[in-house]
């Protein structure tokens, strides 16, 4: 590979921890290491796609923002991956609920993720439509969430090129292979998922629903930071354990 250097995290190596955290929002993830890590030192600022590493609980951890859609997840997974040797990345984001046991304000941990996007296949020529998280992280996520009496759901997930509140999303989800039960609808987990199993690394995706086809609720911008914090917690745990 010509490019040796990353073009889009301007952190030393030693700067990034083997564990990453990653929300959509570079807010988000400066509210994480406010709030959740000690010693902490913000790590990149290019782009303004906030990275911050610090220490919960004595382990070291990097929380760094993701942006919104494939393209950009895949652009950061892989750098952290290829140039940071990183070995996990958890995405901490927010989805829509697509079945009516599913609640807003309610964890979710993919089990897979299916996308009609080409963003494989162009990546690196992978045909199919589904992609798969680490057994092994999620079963720590599993198990963590029991410990700590979380109720999540688990399940497979659609990953969209588009924000889905904006398009009719029953027209997509028609054309999904019965075989598979989706149950929330996002922008990032299979390419994050491609992009780590491609890389031979681990990746996992843990979600909150912040509004569902079945509810009027719309959480609000206030009221994601505070019902954030249980998903955000889950993961900070899982990566301790």
């Amino acid at each position: 590979m010509a490019q040796l250097e990353p073009l889009h995290i301007n952190a030393k190596k030693e700067d990034i921890a083997e564990v990453v955290l990653m929300p959509g929002d570079p807010l988000r993830a400066k509210y994480i290491a406010e709030n959740f890590l000690e010693d902490v030192k913000c790590i990149n600022e290019i782009r303004n796609m906030l990275g911050y590493t610090g220490l919960y609980k004595g382990k070291r951890v990097t929380v760094m923002g993701s942006g919104m859609g494939m393209p950009s997840m895949g652009i950061y997974s892989y750098e952290l991956f290829t140039f940071y040797n990183v070995k996990k990345i958890i995405r901490i984001g927010t989805c829509g609920g697509n079945t009516k046991d599913i609640n807003v304000s309610d964890l979710i941990l993919a089990s897979s993720s299916y996308s009609e996007s080409s963003f494989a296949y162009s990546f690196s020529d992978y045909k199919e439509h589904i992609t798969y998280p680490s057994k092994e992280l999620n079963e720590i996520i599993i198990n963590k969430a029991l410990e700590l009496n979380y109720k999540i759901h688990i399940g497979d997930i659609l990953t969209m090129d588009i924000f889905g509140p904006y398009v009719d999303e029953d027209r997509i989800l028609n054309r999904i292979p019965r075989n598979l039960d989706i149950i929330g609808e996002e922008m990032e987990a299979f390419g994050l998922f491609h992009i780590a199993n491609y890389c031979g690394r681990e990746a996992s995706c843990l979600l909150t629903v912040t509004d569902s086809k079945y509810s009027n609720i719309v959480l609000s911008d206030e009221d994601r930071e505070k019902n954030l914090n249980e998903m955000i917690t889950l993961a900070l745990e899982s990566i301790i354990s």
